[in-house]
């Protein structure tokens, strides 16, 4: 059975996901997960805490849902991996990829926001590093920083522009340079 907080959790990130983070309200919050009024204020009583709350919420279900069904073992099967991940975080995920690029723009003024933004990085940079040890690369740590930029930067373009190329061929070209 799903929570109080996870049912307004996810009712916050519809809204931010589909009408921007100006719908981010307590009331609104309610509404969306049909709870009643002031529900989501027992849990997170100033909006700011809703926001930090929102964007632990999201990184801990991204975690889980991109959770990788096999470790890559070259260079061609990371590429399928993060063309799989970048389908599925502005396809099926698309919502919460929204949301949380909305918040990465509240990020950039937001010291609470941006602390909770770099908490749910830092666990996907975590994860890269250890794959590209695993796959031989002479600095994983680099590598890491090359194909998450490339990866975020090709996610807000298929978010904000509609934008669909096959990422296939620029993951090819970033992942043999990291692994070379």
């Amino acid at each position: 059975m799903t929570s109080t907080r996870q049912r307004a959790l996810d009712a916050a990130i519809e809204l931010v996901g589909t009408e921007g983070l100006r719908s981010l309200t307590h009331a609104k919050v309610d509404a969306r997960a049909g709870l009643p009024k002031g529900s989501t204020s027992n849990y997170f009583r100033t909006r700011d805490a809703l926001t930090v709350g929102l964007v632990e919420w999201m990184a801990q279900k991204e975690l889980a849902e991109l959770t990788p069904p096999f470790s890559p073992r070259t260079g061609d099967d990371l590429v399928e991996l993060l063309a799989g991940l970048l389908d599925f975080t502005t396809g099926p995920n698309r919502t919460l990829t929204a949301a949380r690029l909305a918040l990465f723009s509240e990020a950039a003024h937001d010291d609470q926001v941006r602390a909770a933004v770099s908490r749910g990085h830092q666990m996907m940079r975590v994860w890269v590093e250890s794959v590209l040890a695993d796959l031989g690369a002479p600095d994983p740590v680099t590598g890491a920083s090359a194909l998450i930029s490339m990866c975020e930067g090709m996610i807000l373009h298929r978010v904000a522009r509609g934008a669909n190329d096959d990422p296939r061929p620029m993951l090819r070209l970033v992942t043999s340079a990291v692994l070379a």
